[in-house]
């Protein structure tokens, strides 16, 4: 029983790994940038979301349905819009103008971006720790035979991130924007030559990427619920962690990886050390990306020269 509800807990909290790691796996398999900014803006939505949020339910009886759905939803919707705005903000002032610049360039200029975001957070909302509010109570309980329970946040969470990487499958395969985005992946010249908005689609890019991130925030933060300027930073690295763990730049990968990466995380912390368990985490990453450098999902390219 314990055993289940390890990995119950593991699936929930991979799912959320899985949702931030795809803002990750597509900017990287589009424009082939690491956006290390990206655990930032999963912060920034989760206090859009706890603002809102806290403004919202003083407007509606305590206790009625009213109050337990309108506020959360406003909260994440709103979230999702000023993430999307910051995340194309982001790649027109700071990614853009380095589109032919080194990856060393790159890399920098998103630690820089990264820790201007958890530096106005700070100036803005203070460094004091705010406990965000679930936006399912965790005391809503789904009762299984033997037994086993399975928490409303865990059913949502996870219900989310299969309906996130099932229409993100589809809209890739089957939209003119999705296929311009696969197009861009694989050759970004051929893909001007062929009359596609490079710029435009790698935009997009970050526009979707970013409200994922806030969906993934506000998921994160209704199990964990101290929310502070570096909020993102961890959740961010073992997302990114999680991409390379399945094959940055797959979908599918992403979802692999990020579900294996909760559920070694949560049996790590249960029956090992709750202290051990990243560097757990880390060390089987390693040991994979041994075996399988370009990850577990992920294709070897071989360049031509």
């Amino acid at each position: 029983m314990v055993f289940l509800n390890y990995l119950i807990s593991g699936i929930s909290l991979g799912s959320i790994y899985a949702i931030i790691a795809l803002g990750y796996t597509m900017v990287y398999g589009i424009a082939k940038m690491l956006n290390f900014a990206h655990g930032d803006v999963i912060m920034v939505g989760a206090y859009v979301c706890f603002f809102a949020m806290d403004g919202l339910s003083g407007h509606f009886a305590e206790g009625s349905l009213a109050a337990a759905v309108v506020p959360a939803l406003a909260g994440t919707v709103l979230a999702m819009v000023v993430c999307t705005v910051l995340g194309v903000v982001i790649e027109r002032l700071a990614y853009k103008p380095l589109r032919q610049a080194g990856s060393l360039a790159v890399l920098i200029t998103a630690i820089g971006v990264s820790y201007f975001l958890q530096n106005a957070a700070q100036l803005l909302w203070s460094s004091s720790p705010k406990m965000f509010t679930p936006v399912l109570s965790r005391d809503l309980q789904l009762s299984l035979p033997g037994g086993l329970s399975i928490s409303a946040l865990t059913i949502l969470t996870v219900v989310v991130c299969i309906v996130i990487m099932v229409g993100l499958t589809l809209f890739t395969g089957r939209t003119k924007m999705g296929k311009a985005m696969r197009a861009c992946s694989e050759d970004k010249a051929a893909a001007q030559l062929m009359g596609i908005d490079v710029n435009r689609t790698i935009s997009m890019t970050f526009a979707i990427g970013s409200a994922l991130a806030a969906i993934a925030g506000v998921l994160y933060l209704s199990t964990y619920p101290s929310l502070v300027p570096t909020t993102g930073s961890m959740p961010g690295i073992k997302a990114f962690t999680a991409a390379v763990f399945g094959g940055i730049g797959s979908i599918p990968g992403a979802l692999l990886g990020g579900l294996l990466l909760g559920i070694i995380e949560i049996f790590a912390q249960g029956y090992i050390s709750t202290q051990l368990s990243t560097a757990i985490v880390f060390g089987v990453l390693i040991v994979v990306l041994l075996v399988k450098p370009a990850g577990l999902l992920g294709k070897v390219v071989r360049e031509k020269v």
